[in-house]
């Protein structure tokens, strides 16, 4: 455990961004796994949204949410 009061401000706010980042991990990874199961326009759609908001959020990098959605748009053909 921390001693430091910064040292405990650090942690009870990287314990917050830790929840946020699993959110939005767990949403664009249901949205991509519903896409690839379905397959249609809209399910594709939102799962770019997801990959998108993502990767602005630096949850995932920009060249993996490319990469996610490159295939997606290929299997969606």
């Amino acid at each position: 455990m921390p001693i430091i009061k910064s040292a405990k401000k650090r942690m009870r706010s990287s314990a917050r961004q830790k929840a946020l980042n699993l959110s939005v991990k767990q949403a664009y990874k249901s949205s991509v796994k519903t896409a690839r199961a379905q397959k249609s326009d809209e399910t594709v759609k939102q799962a770019f949204k997801a990959l998108d908001k993502a990767a602005k959020r630096g949850v995932i990098h920009p060249n993996k949410a490319a990469r996610l959605k490159s295939r997606l748009a290929k299997s969606a053909v």
